[in-house]
């Protein structure tokens, strides 16, 4: 264990030596803290993501598996596949969107073989950290506080379970495949659909607290992962009901 931060250049070295490959999820996640603080954000999830990456070309580590999302999509229409443009709404999208593209750069100018997975909204046990809106929402269900949605609650989001992202990235330490790849379900939820299956599974009653939409939320799309699926030999397993119990249960024991 070395403790230390990406943006600390020497730190990132440090972790690097020695290593078969880099697993990179260091990251300020999230639309609204980017718009919150943005400079932050640049700083944590540029400068740290292109120290990890030469990090990996000093030590001479051959693999690098980097952390994106779907923010580079943010404002795309139709279904989302790897080859539509990105469209950022926001600094999140910006800086993940330099990820991918530094990732592709490392990877045709150095001898280190990257991919770059565009996870879609991640949730699961050990989420007591995140401020993504399935353990907004289940928090606010043990605290017997209403669920709040911003706008009409008809933004469209497809929820990933943490297990289905694991398995992915299992998979890509053990191929060579590099480039870039949607994570996600397959399945798209609105918001106003989720607030009914969290209070449905948290045996409480739904009560809604409607705000005015926020900067930098897109209405959503589906995401097609099916080059992830072909090339990588995965599949997500975990469906949304059986996803979100597990993790009100975690939070109910845990958090």
């Amino acid at each position: 264990m070395i403790e230390g931060s990406v943006v600390d250049a020497e730190a990132a070295l440090r972790g690097a030596r020695g290593t078969d490959a880099i697993i990179h999820l260091a990251a300020q996640a999230g639309v609204g803290p980017s718009i919150e603080n943005p400079r932050s954000d640049f700083d944590i999830n540029v400068t740290g993501t292109f120290n990890v990456l030469d990090a990996a070309r000093r030590s001479g580590t051959p693999r690098v598996i980097v952390a994106s999302s779907g923010a580079v999509l943010g404002g795309a229409r139709g279904t989302l596949r790897e080859d539509v443009a990105p469209s950022v709404l926001s600094p999140y999208g910006a800086s993940k969107a330099f990820s991918e593209v530094a990732a592709q750069a490392f990877t045709n100018a150095f001898d280190v073989n990257s991919i770059a997975f565009r996870f879609s909204n991640v949730y699961g046990p050990f989420c007591s950290r995140k401020r993504s809106v399935i353990p907004i929402y289940l928090r606010a269900a043990l605290d017997d506080q209403p669920f709040v949605v911003y706008g009409n609650g008809r933004q469209r989001r497809d929820f990933i379970h943490v297990d289905d992202i694991c398995a992915a990235v299992i998979a890509a330490l053990g191929s060579d495949v590099a480039g870039t790849f949607h994570l996600a379900s397959g399945t798209t939820t609105t918001v106003n659909e989720l607030t009914r299956v969290v209070a449905t599974v948290a045996g409480v009653p739904r009560r809604v607290d409607r705000r005015p939409p926020r900067a930098g939320d897109g209405m959503g799309a589906e995401v097609d992962a099916s080059s992830a699926r072909r090339r990588l030999h995965w599949r997500p397993r975990v469906d949304l009901r059986e996803g979100i119990e597990r993790t009100l249960e975690w939070l109910r024991t845990n958090a």
